[in-house]
């Protein structure tokens, strides 16, 4: 999506009502903190979130202060979400993906020490966080977690590890078609890089999943679980399912049987539905 395409449809957003938008960094991606930036300055109200902003992008005196700027500027409207990425993505960019919790714990300390000759301000931060230990020191260290790529079930994990505190904001996908076969369909297509991630692979793996179904894009089981399907209904009592797990927040992910098409007219009727 253009700058101009993106910064009309952050004012759609904000006009149906969504108070927030999670954004991604990934290789290829727009960058996080230019990205925000550019849809902080398109909305009014709007929260924009990095679902995640990777770690090995930048330093930490980057990211402090990247972040600091952002806060400054649009007073509780921006929250850093931070993640530990993945391998191929860490090593694509000339990295070695290596010990990621101690990574992360030794990089919020530094975040912590940065300099900064700006105004003080607090930077809200969540981490990206699948398994017991990252999901711990989301709790320690930040307001809480992010989930992404997961069934209902890990978010009554993922509650049970944070204690009763700390935020959790959980992504889920969803397709608005009630046709089982190009749903799934729809819902495989998006599937199919995550599931060659060892991070997503092994988490559904602690949840019980096996071999069958996370091979050749997932089983129908795993699909439904992954994807919320159908109508707003069918939508809504996925939304709902995470929150009576313990979410907080559940970041709606709008899966496209056309992904270059324009995703308004769904977003319309989620809004009815959800808002």
């Amino acid at each position: 999506m253009s700058a101009a395409g993106a910064s009309d449809y952050v004012r759609a957003l904000e006009s149906l009502g969504f108070r927030a938008l999670w954004i991604p960094e990934s290789l290829g991606s727009k960058e996080a903190f230019a990205h925000a930036s550019l849809l902080l300055g398109a909305t009014t109200k709007l929260v924009i979130a990095t679902g995640m902003a990777n770690i090995w992008a930048r330093d930490p005196v980057a990211m402090a202060n990247g972040a600091r700027t952002l806060v400054d500027a649009y007073p509780g409207r921006f929250l850093l979400g931070l993640g530990v990425s993945h391998a191929p993505t860490v090593q694509t960019r000339g990295q070695t993906y290596s010990r990621p919790l101690e990574y992360m714990r030794r990089y919020l300390d530094a975040m912590d020490a940065a300099p900064y000759v700006g105004p003080k301000v607090e930077v809200s931060r969540v981490l990206a966080a699948l398994g017991p230990q990252m999901l711990r020191l989301s709790a320690e260290r930040t307001l809480g977690a992010h989930s992404y790529f997961v069934p209902v079930e890990h978010t009554a994990v993922a509650r049970k590890e944070l204690g009763a505190g700390p935020l959790l904001a959980v992504e889920q996908a969803a397709v608005l078609d009630e046709d089982p076969v190009t749903a799934r369909a729809t819902a495989r297509r998006h599937m199919k890089r995550y599931l060659e991630l060892d991070n997503y692979v092994n988490n559904l793996r602690r949840l019980g999943w096996g071999d069958a179904d996370l091979a050749e894009g997932g089983s129908d089981k795993l699909v439904d679980a992954i994807a919320a399907w159908g109508g707003t209904v069918a939508i809504k009592a996925r939304i709902d399912e995470h929150r009576k797990r313990g979410g907080d927040h559940v970041c709606l992910q709008v899966l496209r049987a056309d992904p270059k098409g324009s995703p308004t007219a769904d977003i319309e009727r989620i809004a009815k539905a959800v808002l």
